[in-house]
């Protein structure tokens, strides 16, 4: 075929976002557009190639034309540079040429919305925080590197805490439920359902002080992010583009890349079903994907699976985004339609059998020898097949994709300090609170009781009275009052009684002791 004719296959009516132009034979055919259609792009995608072959400005490309579009999207920023979205990008020949040969020859410098998140607070952005209870067995597992058997433990210590109605808030109070169940005073509150024994608890637990000593406790607790703020557009349309720094994990891929799968299975929680749509309610893009899946359970595996097939109806597109397709599975791999596949190397047998992997995943082509392209592409160019209005994959093309609009670097730091400190989720988010949880109510259950408080022998009538008075609230006010001028600690408590954020609390406790909170696939609880 011809650079058009291959180009005819991506000639979809609006909304499309534009990938770049055909290269055929070695020449850029500034003409032949290469299209993907806005309603395909919640069937998922895969960007793919070797470190350095233009992976991320890929991503950052995308993620602007999502944004213009007026879709919502969450970038994970592993290496910092995509703060730069906030920012316009530099004008120069270089970019002006780039930009002409991938058929976007009004290309001027943008910036776009951006609201900077960071996991637990660890980095420049508002803090991401999940309550344990919202987190769950499954995804908690991976971050422990538990095996299937102990896996099974902590799902069985879950299941007593949502029934007896202890709130897993954060770390010491996951830790204080396991030490209790293998106390003496613990033990037979499991034995109806099989026990946990001594020597999986200590395993848990030596994991979790070790996940806390590593920082783990900031990432759980509240208050717990809301994943309907990944929703939120701009005042001029423009969808918000959600950069969530990772570079201060860098050395804890575990524990950002299954936050990350936590946001999307709460996402699948929230969202209601939609269907095909014309556009996305938000795309994901989930860079360093290798990281979610290295030393998986098959459970995992399967959650993973079935939230990355269910989300479509949802609205959510999610894009892979690796060095190697091999890093994604092969279950997941197949719900991927859209593949941008830059620049694969073959300098081992391995890698050389990765290479034909890929050429695999392709459709038949006569137009190009996939095993010498994927080889032979330059920076900023990826072979490309996406998904055609009617579901069927496009024809192969070797594309020399758009630059983006916005800075390809990192932003000043103190500029983006400055917008995360005038951001209105910094002010929702910012500051950790510590309520009552089940870390407090075992401690409360395993004090010893108070000594009994003598009765007065001067006032029979008084301490009478005191007796028969079912509930305090019968008290005259001012008899609280005074009582309350006498002693700070009972003014204290009498203020946290009567604040909003107990009694909201009270009514929440009280709605879920004595039965077990709704989990789904991926383990995580439904609010």
């Amino acid at each position: 075929m011809t650079a058009e004719q291959i180009a005819a296959g991506y000639s979809f009516p609006e909304p499309v976002l534009e990938l770049g132009t055909v290269v055929l034979d070695g020449a850029v055919h500034p003409d032949a557009r290469v299209r993907v259609p806005l309603s395909m792009i919640n069937r998922h995608g895969l960007i793919a190639g070797a470190t350095g072959t233009g992976k991320t400005k890929t991503l950052q490309q995308l993620a602007e034309q999502l944004s213009a579009a007026g879709v919502p999207v969450v970038v994970a920023d592993v290496k910092g540079d995509l703060s730069g979205l906030s920012a316009p990008g530099a004008s120069g020949d270089r970019i002006l040429k780039r930009a002409q040969d991938s058929g976007d020859a009004d290309w001027t410098p943008a910036a776009f919305p951006v609201e900077f998140a960071a996991i637990g607070g660890i980095g420049t952005g508002f803090p991401l925080r999940a309550t344990m209870t919202s987190f769950g067995p499954t995804l908690l597992s991976k971050v422990l590197e538990l095996n299937d058997t102990q896996e099974s433990s902590l799902n069985l210590v879950f299941h007593y805490a949502d029934r007896a109605g202890l709130p897993l808030l954060d770390l010491k109070d996951l830790r204080a439920v396991v030490s209790y169940l293998v106390s003496d005073e613990g033990k037979d509150d499991l034995r109806g359902l099989g026990g946990l024994s001594a020597s999986t608890a200590g395993v848990i637990l030596r994991d979790l002080i070790g996940l806390e000593d590593k920082g783990g406790d900031t990432f759980f607790g509240e208050p717990e992010f809301e994943t309907a703020d990944l929703l939120r557009t701009a005042s001029d349309g423009r969808g918000t583009i959600t950069a969530i720094e990772l570079a201060g994990l860098q050395d804890r891929p575990q524990v950002f890349s299954t936050f990350l799968m936590w946001l999307l299975a709460d996402l699948f929680h929230e969202l209601p079903e939609i269907g095909d749509a014309d556009k996305p309610k938000l795309v994901f893009f989930f860079d360093e994907a290798h990281l979610l899946f290295s030393g998986a359970s098959k459970a995992f595996l399967d959650a993973v699976t079935q939230t990355v097939r269910l989300i479509r109806s949802k609205g959510v597109g999610i894009f892979f985004v690796t060095q190697n397709p091999q890093d994604v599975p092969d279950a997941v791999l197949g719900q991927l339609g859209n593949r941008v596949q830059h620049a694969l190397r073959a300098f081992t047998p391995d890698d050389a059998a990765a290479l034909q992997q890929a050429v695999r995943t392709y459709p038949r082509t006569t137009d190009y020898d996939l095993s010498e392209a994927l080889q032979q592409l330059g920076i900023g160019e990826a072979v490309v097949t996406v998904l055609s209005e009617s579901g069927a994959p496009t024809p192969v093309a070797w594309v020399r994709m758009r630059p983006p609009h916005s800075l390809m670097a990192q932003v000043d730091p103190a500029q983006q300090q400055h917008a995360v400190a005038s951001s209105p989720l910094q002010a929702k988010y910012g500051q950790a609170v510590d309520r009552d949880s089940a870390y407090e109510r075992l401690a409360s259950r395993l004090a010893p009781p108070p000594a009994a408080a003598p009765t007065s022998a001067a006032h029979p009538s008084r301490a009478k009275a005191t007796r028969d008075r079912p509930d305090r609230r019968e008290a005259p006010p001012e008899a609280e009052e005074a009582e309350e001028a006498a002693n700070p600690a009972v003014a204290a408590l009498g203020r946290m009684l009567r604040s909003r954020t107990f009694q909201s609390f009270a009514r929440s406790a009280a709605s879920t002791v004595g039965r077990e909170i709704t989990r789904d696939v991926m383990g995580t609880r439904r609010r």
